[in-house]
């Protein structure tokens, strides 16, 4: 669990950290450099999950790789999907980061939602969807790690 108190948006006590899987902390179907330590730290911390319509084939190996859950979803409706995670979940206890526009519900309606740019880019829906908006994966787990990072740029 992690705690956060925002000033100006209020408590978070964060329980979940959905992850989507192309584009955000895997580019063409491998994990991106640096991301497998930081869930491995997270992992301690937050109940991760990964969710994918696996469209490289992927899956099963990251979640042996990773020792997390990969939710796998079928093609068409990822988004509706996606936001079903969350809301199980817990959406007050959830944060999500995604980059594509399928991801755009689960931002939005998570506690926290985290738009990662990258080299796939972003979808200007999940841009507008999110809480915040951040170069990498890697800065965005950072957020997690060191949340004096989310509350400064959160506060109002």
């Amino acid at each position: 669990m992690i705690e956060i108190a925002i000033p100006g948006r209020g408590d978070y006590t964060l329980q979940h950290l959905v992850l989507d899987l192309n584009g955000t902390i895997a580019l063409d179907g491998r994990i991106l450099d640096g991301v497998e330590k930081k869930i491995e730290r997270l992992k301690g911390l937050l109940s991760v999950s990964i969710i994918t319509a696996d469209t490289h084939g992927t899956a099963a190996q990251l979640e042996r790789a990773l020792g997390i859950t990969v939710h796998r979803i079928r093609t068409g409706g990822e988004d509706a999907q996606k936001l079903a995670l969350v809301q199980r979940l817990g959406r007050d206890v959830t944060m999500a980061m995604g980059n594509g526009a399928n991801d755009a519900p689960m931002l939005r309606e998570s506690a926290i939602g985290v738009c990662v740019l990258g080299r796939e880019g972003a979808a200007a829906e999940a841009v507008a969807s999110a809480d915040l908006v951040v170069p990498d994966i890697n800065a965005a787990l950072e957020l997690l790690l060191n949340t004096r990072r989310l509350i400064a740029t959160l506060r109002k």
